[in-house]
């Protein structure tokens, strides 16, 4: 069983950047994609980049492209979310996932996702 651990959470004013991370547990060569969602209380958990595990193509919600990048550390089984330009809109509690189904397209879908991480807080002040 994969376990996803979030970290890089934080407060920070609109405008700034932080970067998250998720490290697994292990190397599992079943995980074909690797994504990032978040959710705001009282609402349903959105998808916000995804990451393809075999050829590193990256999708992002209309909502983050061109201030998020999400990447990977391959060797230590980490990936990224570098985000620039962040916006109040941006609060949100912060998932990894990972799936083992997906093989093409935008899965920005919770459904997709077999393994998730515990969160990691995101509060952008304006």
């Amino acid at each position: 069983q994969v376990r996803l651990v979030e970290s890089g959470g934080g407060s920070v004013q609109a405008g700034g950047t932080l970067t998250l991370s998720c490290a697994a547990s292990e190397y599992n060569s079943e995980i074909t994609a690797m994504a990032w969602f978040r959710q705001v209380s009282g609402k349903e958990r959105e998808g916000v980049a995804m990451l393809y595990t075999g050829g590193g193509l990256t999708y992002y919600d209309d909502s983050v492209q061109g201030r998020f990048t999400m990447s990977r550390d391959s060797a230590n089984n980490t990936v990224y979310l570098q985000m620039n330009s962040l916006k109040p809109e941006d609060t949100a509690v912060y998932y990894c996932a990972a799936s083992r189904r997906l093989t093409s397209g935008p899965g920005l879908f919770p459904v997709y996702y077999d393994h998730w991480g515990q969160g990691t807080q995101v509060t952008v002040s304006s």
